[in-house]
């Protein structure tokens, strides 16, 4: 088992602490309202309902306050029930795998964090490099993995596994990531998500299909 560094994130033991989770609720409000900078750990303090001081036994400042909460994100995210099963057809794994991803990407209430990493990134490369790592490497690479699967099936014609991996989950992005981020339009529906999957799932096969004869997906 690998010790524990100062700079890890609290995880193990601390995870069923109801004191834990009462203070990462109210910090997750006060970073949505104010922002990063904005918040102060006496105004985390009161909005949890808790003395600054027993904040202080749980989180040294709000840095160490934040990356727990990203590191809460990346949990939800790792629970996403993704089927890379090498056995299950191209367009069906694609298409789940698309809408599932979708809809914990732009779940409500999911992007605040996503948000808060992207204003602090640039002052704090840490919290944004280990956002990148536990959360959108991860699943990235899951995918890359069956598409590599694949491929060795003769499904697939990819040189760069990784690359396609990435350009997939972008297009399923495609108008529907962005607005919600920005706080332009609500979550998307699950007929408007099953609308752009097809869509992105139709154009990545476009690319990289190796046979001509496997089924299209149905949809927009």
């Amino acid at each position: 088992m690998v010790a524990e560094t100062p700079s890890s994130l609290r995880l193990v033991g601390d995870v069923d602490s109801s004191k834990r989770r009462q203070i990462i609720d109210g910090a997750r409000k006060v970073f949505l309202d104010l922002g990063f900078d904005g918040a102060s750990m006496g105004e985390i303090a009161r909005a949890a309902g808790v003395s600054k001081g027993t904040l202080y036994v749980y989180f040294a400042d709000k840095n160490r306050l934040f990356e727990a909460i990203v590191e809460e994100e990346s949990l939800e995210q790792g629970k996403a029930a993704f089927n890379f099963d090498p056995e299950r057809d191209v367009t069906t794994t694609l298409m789940d795998f698309g809408q599932t991803y979708i809809q914990v990407l732009c779940r409500p209430g999911g992007g605040s964090a996503i948000r808060t990493v992207m204003a602090i990134a640039e002052r704090m490369p840490d919290v944004g490099r280990r956002f990148y790592t536990n959360v959108i490497s991860v699943t990235s690479a899951r995918l890359a993995d069956y598409l590599r699967a694949r491929a060795q099936l003769d499904d697939l014609k990819i040189d760069d596994f990784e690359l396609a991996s990435m350009q997939f989950t972008q297009m399923c992005q495609a108008s529907l990531f962005l607005p919600f981020i920005f706080q332009v339009a609500p979550a998307p529906s699950a007929e408007r998500i099953e609308q752009v999957i097809a869509s992105a799932t139709r154009m990545f096969l476009a690319g990289y299909q190796a046979k001509k004869d496997q089924a299209r997906p149905t949809g927009a």
